[in-house]
């Protein structure tokens, strides 16, 4: 387990300060970059661990570069595997609302493979004068508050993701643009993983919920059983405890452990316009309880799609 102390600052460059009482912090006294000490980099990494979100205001020197600059001091960063990068760089996955960048439903990114990230970077370039924060969701605390008989429960099962999930059952209103997108370019090649709904975190040895709009079925329950029992699950992970939200302001960075975590972008914003642009780090491939390890079956290209880049 991670040893920060919610209460102390870290050491003389990088301060904590707790903004949720189960998840996220924001860190201060730190500029961001590849220039980043070592020690830095552990004390925001043990940071992370604890506190899952990680806020930094005030980073608007970094650019495209610097931002994979700095993925690269906590891991292997890695591109989407299907939608195309920003061009000009070589992980960079941009969300633009003006082409239907609006992750507006609740997920952990990109866990329809096995060994899906570790972390994602975020940055925000363009944002709205009102709306568009982001909210998150600690999956650990979310375990450690299930009722014990739905925990003996959920240990045992595994859920099938997939990025062919159904996109508009999550969303009130679908915008033309954003549903081509999905089944164009996210969708091109589609993946299905199996995963244990109960991982085992491997640096704090956590138990952690992976759920989220991926997940598609429960492995041995019917799709209506299945649907009724991973919205239980949901519900006990959104609930309000277990979350924090971030008013964005241009500039802002946040760093999560998408291990640990699920995340909702809140479209209330209309047509105004905002920008955010994202850096994933490499993650492993999660091990159950009784220590099996996820399987992703082999992709398949959908007839008819395009690798064309559409932001």
């Amino acid at each position: 387990m991670s040893t920060v102390d919610h209460n102390d600052v870290v050491n003389a460059e990088v301060e904590v300060k707790p903004v949720g009482g189960r998840i996220g912090a924001e860190i201060a006294g730190v500029k961001l970059g590849a220039h980043l000490s070592e020690k830095t980099v552990h004390e925001i990494r043990q940071a992370l661990l604890e506190f899952k979100v990680l806020f930094f205001r005030g980073q608007s020197h970094l650019d495209d570069a610097g931002q994979e600059a700095l993925a690269h001091l906590f891991g292997a960063p890695v591109a989407h595997p299907t939608v195309p990068i920003k061009e000009g760089t070589d992980y960079v996955l941009e969300l633009d609302s003006s082409h239907g960048g609006r992750a507006d439903s609740w997920h952990t990114d990109v866990t329809f493979i096995d060994a899906y990230p570790q972390a994602s970077i975020l940055r925000s370039v363009v944002v709205p004068a009102s709306g568009g924060d982001t909210v998150w969701a600690n999956t650990a605390a979310a375990y450690n508050h299930l009722p014990e008989e739905l925990r003996n429960l959920v240990d045992r099962l595994w859920a099938v993701h997939s990025n062919a999930y159904d996109y508009a059952a999550h969303r009130e209103k679908i915008e033309e643009e954003a549903l081509k997108r999905h089944k164009e370019v996210f969708a091109s090649t589609v993946f299905e993983t199996e995963h244990p709904v109960v991982r085992v975190h491997p640096e704090t040895g956590e138990r952690t919920l992976v759920l989220g709009h991926f997940a598609k079925k429960i492995v041995g329950f019917s799709s209506n059983d299945s649907a009724q029992l991973i919205s239980l699950l949901q519900s006990h992970i959104t609930k309000l405890e277990n979350t924090v939200r971030w008013r964005w302001s241009a500039g802002d960075v946040v760093i999560w452990d998408n291990r640990a975590t699920q995340h909702y972008a809140v479209n209330d914003y209309a047509d105004q316009h905002r920008v955010v642009r994202r850096v994933t780090i490499d993650g492993d491939v999660p091990i159950s309880i009784d220590g099996r390890t996820s399987v992703t079956r082999t992709p398949a290209k959908v007839a008819g799609s395009t690798d064309s880049q559409t932001a």
